[in-house]
């Protein structure tokens, strides 16, 4: 349940997960609470010398090898030069070093039992990186039983994390509670919040799953209209200027600024779009149309834009992903 710095993973395979989860619950009648926790420079508190115990004992790391890891881990210093004047010298026992192929792999090793701490409490549980979901279904005349679960299984997570050296920041953890459309309609009123210590989160109308927004009634309105808010005004700049100088650029070289710039934001995840309707997607696709004329270098009305999309580009239209 790790989708980060893992082949065949990524950002779009965590989001589509979780969201996948989420539709078959509310096509058998339940509500989800959905829970994204946050925590404070993750990567910066990873103790060393209990990432080697769990090198050892988890995960069977013997002899030269885990000498290795030692070695590459303790005994770094660091400090800092400015105007001539240099900091006394700090040695540092926790972070995995910044920069290297080996940060990501340690931390998402370091955080591998975390699983177990979701799994005793039958909450399901993704990761992408110190992006944590918890997520639960439940009926919607059961939603009580539903919030003490999870507010008991994100205190054994802060437990579990306060004693890996890892900081859970409550304030800032977020929750939703989606369903059906109709399902929400008969719990609007009554969405409960998660009491987590002091700090209380709030049941939200929408929350930002990594990059994506996933709305309380699982539709993607909400979604593609945010896209779009910064497509149209991101892209559309950027389209207008590639068109000035379009006349100086061969098309290879258009079609890699206009990927850049301009259908990499729309791309962003965009496997979660499979099968909506036309009406969510056609913002989006007059992005699309936009960003093909300028590679093309056609006008508006110069040629038929189906012919320009599939024939000379080879690019699918937005309602077309599978």
């Amino acid at each position: 349940m790790q989708s980060a710095y893992r082949r065949f993973h990524s950002t779009e395979t965590a989001v589509m997960k979780v969201y996948n989860d989420l539709l078959l619950a509310a096509d058998n009648g339940d509500v989800s609470a959905l829970c994204l926790l946050d925590l404070t420079a993750a990567f910066d508190t990873v103790d060393h010398d209990l990432m080697m115990l769990k090198l050892e004992c988890q995960f069977g790391l013997r002899g030269v090898v885990l000498d290795w890891f030692r070695s590459y881990l303790c005994g770094r210093t660091y400090r800092v030069i400015h105007g001539g004047k240099t900091s006394y010298t700090v040695h540092v026992i926790c972070f995995v070093p910044q920069g290297s192929v080996l940060r990501p792999r340690m931390f998402i090793l370091y955080v591998a039992d975390l699983e177990d701490v979701a799994a005793k409490h039958i909450v399901s549980i993704h990761g992408y990186a110190d992006d944590t979901q918890l997520y639960l279904h439940g009926r919607r005349d059961d939603m009580t039983s539903t919030v003490h679960r999870l507010e008991n299984c994100i205190t054994d997570v802060g437990q579990w994390m306060s004693a890996n050296r890892l900081k859970l920041n409550t304030e800032k953890t977020e929750l939703l509670w989606a369903g059906s459309r109709h399902g929400q309609s008969s719990v609007t009123d009554c969405r409960p919040s998660l009491q987590l210590g002091v700090d209380t989160a709030t049941a939200q109308d929408d929350v930002r799953l990594l990059g994506v927004t996933i709305s309380s009634d699982l539709s993607l309105q909400r979604h593609v209209s945010n896209v779009s808010a910064t497509s149209f005004y991101t892209s559309f700049y950027w389209l207008r200027q590639l068109r000035l100088v379009r006349q100086s650029l061969d098309s290879e070289s258009a079609a890699t600024l206009v990927h850049a710039f301009v259908t990499s934001r729309v791309n962003q995840c965009n496997a979660i779009l499979a099968r909506a309707t036309k009406s969510v997607t056609d913002t989006l696709q007059r992005v699309m149309n936009a960003a093909s004329r300028v590679v093309s270098d056609t006008r508006k009305f110069n040629q038929c834009l189906t012919q320009i999309l599939h024939d000379d580009l080879h690019w699918l239209d937005v309602t077309q992903i599978e």
